[in-house]
């Protein structure tokens, strides 16, 4: 697994937001998030906001504990519904997570919920958090989602990391994602050269493993790297005429139902 690079998160950080903008953009904000039903598309956009505000003080303040969203100023966004306002306060929500990011540099010790408690850590959550919310966005108002390649295989491994976290921690759901003799296999079939996007997961008796990996298996999805990926984060139904399932299709659905996360 190769990591972006701390600069490119921050990048990648404005430019999803700016993107995730362009799409909310003239869509009306009570629109119902399909992949998010108790959300609207104002409640998604508040949230990505909200979420870079938060992790902006954490970084801001190197934060050795959690700080309670209520703390955090201007968390909830602009009162009212306009859709200037609240266009602005994501892109300033966003300017100032990347500028803190870059103030602390990479490797600063802060506070995470993680498996690594630094500024590295929050800068690769927020880009991915960002990437996902966007493909809700556009799921709401029926524009298609498309991100680079090394993005998109990135924000899946991201995805294997927090369900293994979460496991390792617990988490009883994750914790069901045992057994030996059952392997998935992710396959994009549209990957570029240089961007490996083919993952192997196996289970074993204490719990599951992942690997990049060709290897025939229990079940295989296969499809544009693009829809494996909302396939894994359960933003495209597994069943989708957009991606291809070979194989014990329950099994699938079993480890869907445990990897919530995002």
């Amino acid at each position: 697994m190769t990591l972006l690079g701390y600069d490119r998160y921050c990048d990648e950080i404005t430019a999803q937001t700016d993107l995730l903008r362009a799409v909310i953009a003239g869509a009306a904000l009570s629109a119902p998030v399909p992949s998010c039903p108790e959300w609207t598309l104002g409640q998604l956009a508040r949230h990505v906001g909200g979420a870079h505000r938060w992790v902006e003080a954490i970084v801001r303040t190197r934060a050795e504990r959690d700080i309670p969203e209520e703390q955090v100023p201007d968390a909830g966004g602009p009162a009212g519904d306009d859709p200037a306002a609240l266009d602005a306060w994501l892109a300033e929500g966003a300017a100032k997570l990347v500028g803190a990011l870059r103030a602390a540099g990479p490797g600063t010790g802060v506070w995470s919920w993680g498996w690594e408690r630094t500024t590295g850590f929050w800068a690769r959550r927020m880009t991915h958090e960002t990437v996902v919310h966007r493909a809700d966005a556009a799921l709401a108002v029926g524009v298609p989602f498309e991100v680079a390649p090394d993005v998109a295989a990135d924000t899946i491994d991201e995805l294997l990391q927090c369900v293994g976290f979460a496991a390792a921690s617990g988490d009883p759901e994750a914790a069901e994602l045992r057994g030996p003799g059952r392997t998935l296999h992710f396959h994009a079939t549209d990957a570029p050269r240089g961007v490996d996007a083919e993952w192997l997961i196996e289970f074993g008796e204490e719990g599951f493993g992942w690997r990049r990996g060709h290897e025939k298996a229990t079940v295989a999805v296969r499809g544009p790297l693009t829809d494996v990926l909302r396939v894994v984060y359960r933003r495209l139904p597994a069943d989708s005429d957009r991606v291809e399932v070979l194989g014990d299709a329950k099994l699938l659905d079993f480890w869907l139902a445990r990897t919530s996360f995002g």
